[in-house]
């Protein structure tokens, strides 16, 4: 794969994030907030931006979105296969939502 198709790549990921957090932020800011891990001034920002906005933001060569659970416990607890599901996604729950938000700079 060249560095060409990898940058585009990129982009289109930071595109779908983009938009499928300004959706879920319009839909129901709370859990928006909550399942993005920003804050309410980031949630602000993404809420109101334009679709031009969107598309220079998503051109980046970085991936704006990141992976939330950075310790072994978290990532364990996700991947672990138990028999009661609804108990393993609380769990995950609580582990992700002891994390910090995302700040603005």
């Amino acid at each position: 794969m060249s560095n060409s198709e990898t940058l585009n790549e990129i982009r289109e990921i930071n595109l779908s994030y983009l938009v499928l957090a300004q959706r879920l932020i319009r839909e129901d800011r709370a859990a928006a907030m909550f399942r993005l891990g920003v804050s309410e001034e980031l949630a602000d920002v993404l809420g109101r931006l334009t679709l031009a906005q969107l598309v220079k933001l998503a051109s980046s060569n970085l991936l704006l979105c990141r992976f939330r659970f950075d310790d072994h416990a978290i990532l364990s607890n996700l991947t672990h296969t138990a028999k009661d599901i609804a108990v393993q996604q609380s769990h995950a729950s609580i582990l992700l939502a002891s994390q910090p938000v995302e700040a603005i700079g």
